[in-house]
Order: structure tokens, then C-alpha cells, then sequence
């Protein structure tokens, strides 16, 4: 078709980016109700936070497979209909459960099926779709600004639902907490599908910051990757376990902090909400600052890749210290770690896809980085999820867990230090 005018183009890439905010405000409100309605769960239903817990690693599941796939139909067809799906989907995740009847034999399997099965589908839709198109607009010294602003939609899920949900679930319960965020996912991704633009190749015009990668080729191409060749570098395998040692600690702490707090530091749910609530508002302001810095970086090193590398040491890092500052179980230095934790935050997903973006360009991307988040996601955010239950149940401690989730932190910072800054085959002659 014919190229769209530079004002249009603009115009497009702030709709993306639009979009891939209300798309992760509904994903990582998924991720945050759930650490704030966990206990609530377990007293109401009398399981333990192992089986409840079960459910959020089943949607996590659940979620890795469909993000392979959702990868896919990005490249093909945009956003579009992976918001629509997803809008569908992620209504009948909240909707359904809140319909279970837990006290009957078989309300712990359909919770499982209604929760796992449905939101995993639902939120697998939005995570690689959003990081992606974003990618896709944005690359070089740009990406890190735009995708830090469409990140900022996760920080205010967990700020706006968390002062939404507190008064819904001390006066009307979980149920009708779910009930009400049905309505939210569905009413976001409806407007996200249909504001949602394809990828810049299709308008024929080139992602901004694409100039800044041409002077860094010095006179290349860039090589097309196929799935299969990028999962034979080391640079793939090691930024994918970078980025799932993150997870498997970030999903222990935002999945159980909440407990954390009432268990080992015996504070009401409205204090640990309360604190909790300091990651969102943290987090509006890190998720963009972050991604401003990182592209200054670039912008300074002359080289995405090598900016993308040292962010991806610096994240880790600040999620470590987090961690640390939350074993201390001091209110004021638990206040703190929010801060660092919301850090870390900014900076290690995005800066995952961005490394990844930056040896394998933007045309495979979706099919590529989808299986990546089969493969991390698949194991990450539910082997964390579940170790955190797990500890409490054993140890009637959160303590445990936090030693563990901190050593997965250390591990993948070290990790982020080994990432290689040639890729052998990258480059083809023009």
C-alpha cells in the first residue's frame, strides 16, 4: 500500500503505544488483585495458599502458551485482534470465578479451569502483543521512552485497583471485586482493539529511530531472522534465562508481598495493601524515567545493544536490594524497597525484549520473542508464584521465600553480565 504521511505515522505510533497501555493496565491487574484478594480467597474457601496459589500458576501457564501464538498473529495481523480476544477472555477470567461455588466438591477444579484456563488466555493476548508493537514502532534511542510510557499502564493498574478493590472487598467480598474488574478488562480492551494500529512496514513507512540503527550498521544489512536460528545463539538462551530468573523472583514478591506483611509483620490488609500501593505510585514515575535514561544510554554508547546489556545489570541489581531491604521486615525500609522493587520493574521486561530486539531485529520479532515467553513465562512467574506458597506452607514464613526469590535476582544480574554484544551471522552485506 502506499506510505501514510510522517504526521499520520506519528499519529499511528502514539496509538500503539496507547493501546499497549491499556493492554498491560489490564494484565498486570490481573497479577496485582490477585496478591490483595489471595487472602481473602483462602479464608472464605478454607484451601490452603498452595491450592490458591495453584490457580495463578495455572493462568501463568496457560498465559506462556498463548503468548507463542499471540507473537504470531502480531506479525501477521497487528494488535488488533489479540485486544479483542483478549478483551473477551480476560472478562470471563474474572467473571466466571466470581460465579464459582466454592463450597461445593468441585469448586476448587473450576476455579482452576475458570481462572487459569480463561485468564491465562486472556492476559497471554496482551503481554507480547503490547511489548512487541511497541518494538515494532520504536527502536534504537527511542523505544526505551515510548515503551517506558505504555509500561506506565502496569504501576496504575496496581495503584487504581488497589484503592478500587479495598473498599469492594471489605464491604461486598471477592466475588463482587471480581464482578467488577470483569467490567474494567472488558471496557480497556474493547478501546485498545479498537484504537490498536499494524506494524510500520504495512503503512510503508520505517520505525522511528530506525535512522540511528543505519549509522550503527555502518553500511550492513540486517539479517532475517528465522525462529529456529535465533534459538541456536547463546545471546537468545541467555537473556531468556536473564529474564526468567527476574520473573520467578518478581512473581514471588507481587504475588505473596501482600502476605508477607499480614504473616511475618502482622499488619492488617489494609496496611499491606497500603504499602503495597507504593510500588504503583513508584512505579508511574520509574516506568518512564527508567525508559528515558535507558535511551539516553544508547544515545551516549552510540550502541542500543550495549545500553540494553547494562540496564538489564542494573534491574536485577535494584530488585536485589528490594529484596534485602524487605528481610530487614522495618516499615520504613520495607516503604523503601517499593521503590527499588518499582525500579527494577521499569527496567527488566522491556529491556529483556529490547536487548532481544537489537540482535534480531523487528520483522521475526513476534514469532520470536512469543516462544521466548512460552519458555519463560511457562516456568518463571509460576515456579516463583508457587515456590512463594510453598515456603509459607512449610515454614509458616515468607522469610524462606524472599531468601530464595533474592538469589534469583543475583543469578540473573550475573547472567545480564555475560550477554554477548556480536552475534556471529547477524549482519549480511547490502
Amino acid at each position: 500500500m502506499a506510505s501514510i504521511s510522517p504526521e499520520k505515522a506519528r499519529t499511528y505510533g502514539l496509538c500503539t503505544v496507547i493501546s499497549a497501555w491499556l493492554a498491560v493496565f489490564c494484565l498486570f491487574g490481573y497479577r496485582s488483585s490477585f496478591s490483595i484478594m489471595q487472602k481473602m480467597i483462602i479464608a472464605d474457601t478454607g484451601w490452603t495458599t498452595m491450592q490458591v496459589s495453584l490457580g495463578y500458576c495455572l493462568m501463568m501457564t496457560i498465559y506462556a502458551i498463548t503468548a507463542f501464538f499471540s507473537g504470531s498473529l502480531v506479525d501477521k495481523r497487528g494488535c488488533r485482534p489479540t485486544y479483542a480476544i483478549g478483551a473477551v477472555t480476560c472478562f470471563l477470567g474474572f467473571f466466571l470465578t466470581s460465579m464459582v461455588n466454592v463450597a461445593s466438591p468441585s469448586g476448587f477444579y473450576l476455579y482452576l479451569f475458570t481462572y487459569g484456563v480463561f485468564a491465562g488466555v486472556g492476559t497471554g493476548m496482551l503481554w507480547v502483543s503490547s511489548t512487541i508493537s511497541c518494538r515494532k514502532w520504536y527502536v534504537g534511542a527511542r523505544y526505551g521512552t515510548m515503551w517506558g510510557l505504555a509500561f506506565m499502564g502496569a504501576p496504575m493498574a496496581q495503584l487504581i485497583l488497589t484503592l478500587v478493590l479495598k473498599p469492594v472487598l471489605n464491604n461486598m467480598g471477592w466475588q463482587v471485586g471480581m464482578k467488577v474488574l470483569a467490567v474494567i478488562m472488558a471496557v480497556f480492551l474493547i478501546v485498545a482493539s479498537l484504537i490498536a494500529k499494524r506494524t510500520p512496514d504495512h503503512y510503508g513507512v520505517e520505525p522511528f529511530g530506525a535512522e540511528t540503527l543505519k549509522k550503527a550498521a555502518g553500511g550492513a544489512a540486517k539479517k532475517v531472522w528465522q525462529v529456529k536460528e535465533a534459538f541456536s545463539t547463546y545471546a537468545m538462551w541467555c537473556v531468556m534465562l536473564c529474564f526468567l530468573l527476574a520473573m520467578a523472583g518478581e512473581f514471588l514478591v507481587w504475588s505473596q508481598v501482600v502476605s508477607f506483611f499480614q504473616v511475618d509483620m502482622n499488619m492488617t490488609l489494609n496496611e499491606a495493601s497500603n504499602i503495597y500501593l507504593i510500588i504503583g505510585i513508584a512505579g508511574i514515575f520509574s516506568m518512564p524515567l527508567t525508559g528515558k535514561f535507558s535511551d539516553n544510554l544508547v544515545k551516549r554508547l552510540g550502541n542500543e545493544r550495549k545500553g540494553r546489556k547494562i540496564m538489564l545489570i542494573i534491574g536485577p541489581a535494584c530488585g536485589a536490594i528490594g529484596t534485602i531491604l524487605l528481610l530487614t521486615r522495618s516499615v520504613p525500609l520495607c516503604i523503601v524497597s517499593m521503590i527499588f522493587l518499582a525500579i527494577y520493574w521499569g527496567i527488566e521486561p522491556g529491556g529483556c525484549a529490547g536487548y532481544a530486539g537489537s540482535v534480531f531485529g523487528g520483522a521475526t520479532l513476534g514469532k520470536i520473542w512469543g516462544l521466548a515467553t512460552l519458555i519463560v513465562m511457562g516456568i518463571g512467574p509460576s515456579f516463583g508464584t508457587f515456590m512463594g506458597a510453598w515456603f509459607n506452607d512449610n515454614f509458616g514464613s515468607y522469610i524462606p521465600a524472599l531468601i530464595f526469590c533474592l538469589c534469583a535476582y543475583l543469578l540473573s544480574m550475573v547472567l545480564a553480565c555475560t550477554l554477548p554484544m556480536k552475534v556471529k551471522g547477524e549482519q549480511v552485506e547490502s
